[in-house]
């Protein structure tokens, strides 16, 4: 039988057995799964944080690929547990936004409730759906059944955005949506909302600090300097040469990041 690939992203921790009681779920019913941790070091409850790092790891699996992305703090309320299948792949989780950011309206074909029981571990745990449902759903997928098995279609989600930045006069204000294990602080500046700088002097401002440019890596950067540039996400960061830019600017997930062309007030950069 093909092997097929199970994704998992979760705010559980890996000190707990949570993790490992996922995956003998899973290969219980696929052996042949492979089975990739994406993280399961998102902050307890983060619901943006966990799809916006979902969103970032979609595109380089193949075709095929189940995503299994449990980041639940409404685990035992009446929050549905659903399925999204894409072109290329499916995504199973809570419906709380969690999986909408990786498979936006644009790319669905198919979004279903999970509700077929004979697909869940019994009994079902009203605290533990990731592994009860979630998990075991996906190792069936992985063997096999089809998505239309999961249960009945559904039209409408709980749906998360992500914030764009907001012209303010001249300069465009953003914000830092994930700060990672580095310290870089990922911001929602892409490309497209930064092409207004196009041929321009960019600076950032951050915490009272101004930020000349973009460079185009970290070693672009002198030793303990702070330089901004377009991460792997392809978002810019504000980062510190072999060091912690959350730690030196005391910055933190929300804090405002501020483009413009202007810099009439230099401090530390």
């Amino acid at each position: 039988m093909k092997q097929r690939i199970v994704t998992l992203l979760t705010d559980f921790g890996l000190a707990d057995p949570y993790v490992g009681m996922m995956k003998a779920v899973i290969l219980t019913r696929a052996p042949q799964a492979v089975i990739v941790d994406l993280t399961h070091d998102i902050p307890p409850q983060q619901v943006f944080l966990g799809a916006l790092a979902l969103r970032s790891a979609v595109p380089f699996f193949p075709a095929g690929t189940v995503h299994v992305a449990v980041v639940d703090p409404g685990v035992g309320s009446d929050r549905r547990a659903i399925g999204i299948a894409t072109e290329e792949h499916v995504f199973l989780g809570p419906d709380n936004g969690l999986l909408t950011l990786a498979a936006p309206p644009a790319r669905r074909q198919e979004v279903r409730q999970i509700a077929n029981d004979a697909l869940f571990c019994h009994p079902v745990a009203n605290t533990f759906h990731g592994r009860d449902i979630f998990a075991s759903v996906a190792g069936h997928l992985a063997k096999g059944c089809s998505f239309d098995g999961i249960g009945p279609e559904v039209s409408e989600l709980v749906e998360l955005e992500m914030p764009r930045p907001m012209r303010v006069g001249e300069e465009l204000v953003g914000q830092v949506l994930y700060v990672d294990r580095f310290g870089n602080l990922i911001t929602n500046f892409d490309s497209p909302s930064l092409a207004h700088f196009a041929g321009g002097r960019l600076w950032f401002r951050i915490r009272g600090t101004w930020i000349q440019g973009l460079v185009p890596t970290y070693a672009h950067l002198p030793e303990g300097t702070l330089g901004a540039l377009f991460g792997s996400w392809g978002l810019v960061e504000i980062a510190l040469r072999n060091g912690n830019a959350s730690h030196c600017l005391q910055a933190s997930i929300g804090d405002e990041v501020v483009a413009t062309k202007q810099n009439s007030q230099c401090g530390r950069n």
